[in-house]
């Protein structure tokens, strides 16, 4: 779950339409600077299937303390994140091994790069096994489809980007910058501009002269009393749908 600010409101997003979106990136990823994915139907469907682990979780999310509203994905508890982490490969492995390697790859990849800070040694222990059984499952998975060491990087780092691109899009955080993006001239730096309903990305990573992206929501008009009064408030929310027009900046 993310929120998003919406006038004097806030629209709960799903981590699963936030990746929707991230697979909206993909699909009109490409240009002669930045590569296409490859294989595309795969790392496209990775990319709108990240997040598959958290969907169901986000229907009754758990309702933080202080603000009345649902805890948003970087404030879960630590032993919940692990838990939804490790079952999401499983979600995605019937549809497409090459997806769920990428899910998974996603996974450690954040443990990888935002390491928790904890004193807890049954925590930490818990971090270690989990990475340790994602690094079994990836290694079968790459063997079973055929991918390399070099394609896996790269479709990781690509799938991290339109991950932190999203999140910047449905947060409405702009400006902001996306490092590490693969290119034909070595790995740059993207730039978000604009808000709301317009923002612009230099250089101009996409196929097309302009993309509508969009995600949905449910509208919250404030923080509820307990975790029963969220699930109720959440249940009938109307739902939004926020649209963004990616320009090229000129």
């Amino acid at each position: 779950m993310l929120l998003r600010p919406d006038g004097d409101a806030v629209l709960a997003i799903g981590q699963a339409s936030h990746a929707w979106l991230s697979g909206q990136l993909a699909r009109a990823w490409g240009n002669d600077r930045f590569p296409a994915p490859s294989p595309w139907e795969e790392v496209c469907l990775g990319a709108e299937q990240h997040d598959v682990g958290m969907a169901l979780w986000d229907l009754t999310p758990e309702r933080h303390p202080r603000t009345g509203l649902p805890l948003q994905f970087f404030e879960l508890d630590r032993r919940t994140h692990l838990a939804l982490w490790a079952a999401a490969p499983q979600h995605v492995l019937t549809q497409s091994r090459y997806a769920a390697l990428l899910v998974s790859l996603h996974g450690t990849g954040l443990y990888d790069r935002f390491p928790p800070r904890t004193d807890d040694p049954e925590i930490a222990q818990a971090v270690a096994d989990y990475r340790a059984g994602q690094r079994v499952l990836q290694e079968r998975l790459a063997r079973e489809v055929g991918a390399t060491p070099q394609e896996l990087a790269r479709n990781q780092a690509l799938l991290a980007v339109w991950d932190d691109l999203s999140l910047a899009l449905c947060h409405d955080r702009t400006p902001h910058e996306v490092r590490g993006v693969p290119a034909a001239d070595g790995a740059v730096t993207l730039r978000l501009a604009g808000g709301g309903d317009h923002v612009t990305l230099d250089p101009w990573p996409l196929a097309l002269d302009a993309l509508e992206v969009r995600a949905e929501g449910r509208r919250l008009a404030g923080p509820a009393a307990d975790e029963p009064a969220l699930h109720a408030a959440l249940e009938r929310a109307p739902v939004q749908t926020v649209r963004i027009v990616l320009r090229p900046k000129f």
